[in-house]
C-alpha cells in the first residue's frame, strides 16, 4: 500500500463514516429519550433512497400507501381514545397531520409530474413522504409500551424491523436502484481526487450535526428532549409530555435516516434491505459511545468507516467480521468498568 492508496481508502472511510455517524447519533437520541434501541433505523435509509428513485422516475412511491395506512391507524386510535375520554382537545390537529396530510401528499404526487421538478424539490418530496412515518411508528408500536423494560422494547424493535423489511420488499421489489449524483465531476485535493458526491455526503453530514447541536442547545424543543433524556419523570413533572418527546425524537431519527439514504444513493446501489447492514454499523458507533455520548458515538462511527475501508483492502472477505468484532472489546471494557447491581426478583 502506497500513500495514494492510503489516502483513497481514507476518503472512502470518511465518506462512509459520516453516514454511520448520523445513524449513530439518531440511535443515541432514540435510546436516550425513549429507551428504545431503534433497530429499524436502517430501514429509513432504504425507504428514503428508494422513494426518491420512484419520485425521479415519475412513479407513485409505495411509501405513500404505507404513510396513508399508518396515518389512518393512528387516527383511528386517537379517535377511539378521545371517545373514551369524552374529550376532543387536539383531535383536529391529529386528524390533519395523520389523515389529511397523507391524502394531500398522495394527490400532489399523483397529479403533478415530479420527474420534471428540480432535484432539491424531489428530495423534499421524498422526505415529506418518509419522515412522518417515524412518529407514526412510535405512536403505533412504542408509545403503548413506553413504561416497559428495555428488553421488551428491544423485542418490539426487532418485530418492527422485520415488518418494515417485508413491506420494503412488497413496496419496492427486489431490484436495486441508484439516483443521479447531486453534482457531477471530481475535485482535486493535492494528490487526492475526490468525487463531488463524496464531498456532498461529508458536507451535509457535518451541517446536519451542527444543526442538531444548535437545536439541542438553543431551542425549547431541543431542551425538552435533553430534559426527557436526563430524567423522564422529572421532565413529566415539569410539564414536558414524554409522548411528544418520543414522537419528536422518532421524527428526527426518520429525518436523519431518510436523508442519509438520499445522500448515499448516488454512490451505492440501494436495495430494500440495504439499510439494515448500514444501520448496524451505525449501531456499533453508538455502542462505542455507550448509547449516551453523542461526540463519542460520532467518533466511533467514523472509526468504523475507516476500519471498514482499510479492511476491504487488506482482507475484503472479512471486512464485515472485522467491523462487527470491534464491538466485543468495547462491551468487555464497559462491562469491567460498570458497577453490577443484582435485579430484584
Amino acid at each position: 500500500m502506497n500513500l495514494d492508496i492510503a489516502l483513497l481508502l481514507a476518503q472512502d472511510g470518511i465518506t462512509n463514516g459520516a453516514i454511520y455517524a448520523l445513524l449513530a447519533l439518531a440511535l443515541v437520541l432514540a435510546f436516550a429519550v425513549t429507551r428504545v434501541i431503534f433497530i429499524p433505523q436502517g430501514e429509513f435509509v432504504a425507504y428514503g433512497a428508494l422513494t426518491l428513485v420512484a419520485v425521479q422516475a415519475g412513479r407513485l412511491p409505495g411509501t405513500i400507501w404505507l404513510l396513508i395506512a399508518a396515518g389512518a391507524l393512528v387516527s383511528l386510535i386517537e379517535v377511539a381514545k378521545a371517545l373514551r375520554a369524552r374529550r376532543a382537545d387536539g383531535l383536529a390537529g391529529v386528524l390533519g397531520w395523520n389523515l389529511a396530510y397523507p391524502l394531500l401528499l398522495w394527490a400532489l404526487l399523483a397529479y403533478v409530474k415530479p420527474q420534471g421538478l428540480p432535484m432539491a424539490l424531489q428530495i423534499l418530496l421524498a422526505l415529506a413522504v418518509v419522515v412522518p412515518l417515524g412518529p407514526m411508528i412510535y405512536r403505533l408500536a412504542y408509545q403503548p409500551l413506553a413504561e416497559a423494560s428495555v428488553l421488551i422494547l428491544l423485542i418490539v424493535s426487532v418485530a418492527v424491523h422485520v415488518v418494515l423489511v417485508g413491506l420494503g420488499l412488497l413496496l419496492f421489489g427486489a431490484e436495486g436502484s441508484r439516483t443521479p449524483p447531486f453534482s457531477d465531476g471530481r475535485i482535486d485535493l493535492g494528490t487526492l481526487t475526490a468525487s463531488a458526491q463524496s464531498l456532498w455526503v461529508v458536507g451535509c453530514s457535518i451541517a446536519l450535526i451542527v444543526l442538531l447541536y444548535l437545536a439541542f442547545e438553543r431551542t425549547v424543543y431541543g431542551k425538552a428532549l435533553r430534559a426527557t433524556a436526563v430524567n423522564r419523570l422529572g421532565a413529566r413533572l415539569m410539564g414536558i409530555p414524554t409522548e411528544f418527546a418520543g414522537r419528536l425524537s422518532f421524527f428526527l431519527c426518520a429525518l436523519i435516516g431518510a436523508l442519509s439514504g438520499i445522500l448515499i444513493a448516488p454512490i451505492t446501489t440501494i436495495y430494500y434491505d440495504t439499510g439494515f447492514l448500514i444501520g448496524l454499523k451505525g449501531f456499533v458507533g453508538a455502542i462505542i459511545g455507550g448509547l449516551a455520548s453523542y461526540p463519542v458515538a460520532a467518533l466511533g462511527a467514523l472509526l468504523v468507516g475507516l476500519l471498514e475501508s482499510y479492511s476491504s483492502f487488506w482482507a475484503s472477505a472479512y471486512k464485515e467480521v472485522i467491523v462487527f468484532t470491534l464491538i466485543i472489546p468495547v462491551l468487555l471494557a464497559r462491562s469491567l468498568r460498570a458497577r453490577h447491581v443484582e435485579e430484584d426478583e
